[in-house]
């Protein structure tokens, strides 16, 4: 199947990307794949939307019923100890870090309504198709993507039920997977697009919808926290959101470079909502939803080269979160936008399978840059000096920015990536976290169960281990199997079969969080897509 664009990925940068590219030209003949079985089913983000890349796309939307109904009334920040927090007054934190004007919402939903209109557009969307490969040309472009083969058995061979992938041939190619996408991966390193830049960085974010007893809810309150449960060198921080109907999302980050293979992120979530504020706002209420993923944390100087040969990378995939705003939406949505105007300008000059470098170009003077720029340096000084006093520094330096237009910093390395910050067993002591009370907290088990995660078991396992023996001489005999602890859908087990050491992937758990793809010590585990539609159905997240 040919087209002028192929969209890898029905998240807020393909579905703006979509929508760009038929406004300039309804005559552009656009695609949208999605691996989830829906639109939507698959996006996880907290998620407070900052509307400004909305209202440049669709000025009308406000007027319009809309998934965008919670505005923000009120803003607050907090230090967390183990047993009372002290909140920060807002006068303290610069401009750039008020939510006046935002939404809470479910990003899901918003992305659902975002297929209707690029539908009605004339984009076609194949939900349920999991680009599995780019392909090149003999000049080494990228001419288009290939969909996964379906009904393929554990043992490699086809099964009764299976199909043949597709080839969707574009003239231009946008990837926007998300975070550490499989397919832009492999761009990156065919390509060498991270040359000369900072080593990305990531967090895992980790999130629960809950109904509260309504006389506790707030709609429009947001709350930001960071320290305890995390010790000061662990970066990373909370989030509670309320939104309408008696809900709030429940979230908690930890920064992936963090150095005990001991400490179990999902273990400090559960932590987390013991604090006396969190599980007081939470008594009473309900569960009602589990989900994970990673969050793009390098920013500004680790954002790659966006262009190769005939594509170009958009929103995650290229890394535009914003990290003391927890924000990104706006940013993949802007880069969409601008790709989709580059590749149209290319189209109409009769152009194809080369470089949209316009795009590259000028993304640092777009509103991406604007925004990401003077909050370069609060990740790596967090990462250096630690919470507290990263915390001031990274304040400090977001008000000289924001007012001053410059930094004391300059612009901050970030050292390692987060795979090489893991440290080895024998420094560390292992953690002892409490037992989940099922009220409160929980665990892994049921926590799976409420994301809707399901795969076909008989299939090939797409959580790829390159050496089994450097698995158990290096992951289990260094640094004590910390894949158990980092993922937080249960997917690694060591166990003990005839009194050797196993490693077990229970692939059919995987929430699609890409984290062991990220934080595996020796980077011997590559996170591929399983058959399409699989995976995680995240209705309100």
């Amino acid at each position: 199947m040919e087209f002028d664009v192929v969209i890898v990925g029905a998240g807020p940068a393909g579905l703006a990307a979509a929508i760009r590219l038929k406004q300039i030209d309804p005559e552009i003949s656009v695609v949208v794949l999605e691996k989830a079985a829906e639109v939507g089913a698959h996006v996880l983000s907290g998620n407070v939307l900052d509307p400004s890349a909305l209202d440049r796309l669709l000025p009308e939307w406000r007027q319009e019923e809309t998934p965008i109904k919670t505005a923000v009334t009120e803003d607050r920040f907090y230090f967390y100890g183990e047993g009372g927090s002290v909140r920060l007054p807002n006068a303290l934190m610069p401009k750039l870090m008020s939510n006046h004007g935002n939404f809470v919402v479910s990003l899901g939903l918003v992305c659902k309504w975002l297929a209707e209109k690029a539908e009605a557009l004339g984009v076609e969307i194949y939900p349920g198709f999991a680009a599995s490969e780019l392909l090149f040309d003999d000049a080494n472009a990228v001419i288009g993507v290939a969909t996964g083969d379906m009904g393929v058995t554990r043992s490699g061979e086809p099964g009764g039920m299976y199909q043949r992938g597709m080839a969707l041939l574009g003239k231009y190619v946008f990837l926007g997977e998300g975070v550490r996408g499989s397919l832009a991966k492999t761009a990156i390193h065919a390509y060498g697009l991270d040359q000369g830049r900072e080593p990305a960085k990531f967090g895992l974010g980790i999130k629960e919808l809950w109904e509260i007893e309504p006389e506790k809810a707030k709609p429009g309150r947001i709350e930001h926290s960071f320290g305890w449960p995390l010790g000061d060198k662990t970066g990373g921080g909370s989030f509670l959101y309320h939104l309408g109907d008696n809900q709030v999302y429940v979230g908690f980050v930890v920064h992936l470079n963090y150095k005990n293979p001991y400490l179990s992120p999902f273990e400090e979530f559960q932590r987390f909502k013991t604090h006396p504020d969190v599980a007081e706002l939470l008594k009473g209420g309900k569960r009602i939803a589990y989900g994970a993923r990673a969050i793009t944390e390098g920013g500004y100087q680790s954002v790659p080269k966006l262009v190769f040969p005939g594509g170009a990378l958009i929103g995650c995939s290229a890394g535009f979160v914003n990290v003391p705003r927890i924000k990104g939406v706006h940013n993949a949505m802007t880069s969409g936008m601008l790709a989709a105007e580059q590749a149209a300008e290319a189209l109409k000059a009769g152009r194809s399978h080369d470089l949209l470098s316009g795009y590259d170009d000028t993304w640092r003077s777009s509103p991406i840059g604007q925004d990401l720029k003077p909050v370069r340096n609060v990740k790596p000084l967090w990462s250096k000096y630690g919470t507290r006093i990263g915390i001031m520094l990274g304040g400090l330096d977001m008000w000289t920015n924001s007012l001053l237009g410059f930094s004391f910093f300059g612009t901050k390395s970030h050292g390692k990536p987060d795979y090489a910050c893991l440290e080895p067993a024998e420094k560390h002591k292992p953690i002892a976290y409490p037992k989940p009370d099922g009220e409160l907290t929980f665990d892994k088990v049921s926590s799976v169960y409420l994301s809707n995660t399901n795969h076909e078991e008989d299939q090939p396992v797409h959580l790829q281990v390159k050496d089994p023996a450097l698995q158990k001489s290096s992951e289990l005999g260094v640094y004590a199997g910390p894949s158990q602890r980092y993922c937080p859908a249960g997917v690694y087990e060591w166990v003990k079969e005839g009194g050797e050491d196993k490693f077990v992937i229970n692939a059919q758990n995987c929430v699609h969080c890409k984290t062991c793809d990220i934080k595996d010590p020796n980077q011997n585990i590559n996170w591929v897509p399983p058959q399409g539609g699989e995976g995680p159905v995240y209705e309100v997240m």
